[in-house]
């Protein structure tokens, strides 16, 4: 394992409300991830999980502590090299897809390019390669009402990681999703994970979702209260993650 970390967190402390009302939804949070990781954080409501992917994907910021990515506390950084800082080294698949439906696939796709000035033709190579990856070659001329959920959410995960990030952030990616669909996706993912060595952290309430990870790190009451690591097989991961699940009230939603 290469040893140094994509992001590591110190001490993270997330407080909402007043000053006489205030609610701390993190409560001292741990955490380093490294290249080739594939991390699933699991939880029940309220147990900080979504609070945390927000702090470390920069959509929010912390009360206390660090996060430390690129070698730099993104905590203490300029809204400038903040936005640098998204756009060059963090990936980010939403439950929803959040394709614009007057652009095709391949638009979508390689918007993210285009907005940093990357020629033409060079957007479409890259697009059209990593479309590949995701099985979407005959689908880039389509516009997202011409495509399937999941179709959609695979084209999402293209988007996020044509620039090539070091870590990809994905909140309920298969949420939306049909059996199948969620399954694709996830298999495309473990891929590019060990293909592409890129970093996925992904917040999830579906176990068999987080069996797809390497490790799973179950928060509750804004704490890590686990770690479970994978085994050879996926359906003793699975087990697990259900006993656990079980064990804490069996509702991760």
């Amino acid at each position: 394992m290469n040893d140094k970390n994509v992001v590591l967190v110190r001490n993270l402390i997330k407080d909402y409300g007043a000053k006489n009302f205030k609610t701390r939804a993190l409560k001292g949070i741990d955490l380093a991830v490294y290249p080739n990781d594939f991390i699933a954080i699991m939880g029940p409501s309220g147990s900080g999980k979504t609070t945390l992917l927000n702090i470390l994907s920069t959509i929010d910021k912390p009360t206390l502590g660090e996060v430390v990515l690129d070698g730099r506390d993104i905590t203490k950084v300029s809204n400038k090299e903040l936005s640098k800082i998204r756009r060059d080294k963090i990936g980010f698949i939403f439950q929803d897809y959040n394709l614009l439906d007057t652009m095709t696939l391949l638009d979508n796709i390689a918007l993210p390019l285009a907005l940093n000035g990357v020629s033409g033709k060079e957007c479409i190579q890259r697009a059209e390669t990593v479309s590949a990856l995701f099985g979407l070659g005959e689908h880039l001329n389509k516009y997202p009402y011409q495509l399937s959920g999941g179709q959609k959410q695979r084209g999402a995960a293209c988007r996020a990681l044509i620039t090539g990030p070091e870590i990809l952030f994905a909140d309920e990616p298969t949420g939306a999703l049909d059996s199948r669909a969620g399954r694709d996706l996830l298999e495309c993912l473990k891929n590019i994970n060990e293909k592409k060595h890129t970093a996925i952290l992904m917040v999830t309430h579906d176990p068999f979702c987080a069996s797809y990870a390497k490790d799973v790190y179950i928060l509750s009451d804004g704490l890590i209260k686990c770690k479970l690591s994978a085994g050879e097989s996926r359906k003793e991961f699975y087990d697990r993650i259900i006993d656990v699940q079980t064990s804490m009230g069996g509702d991760f939603s």
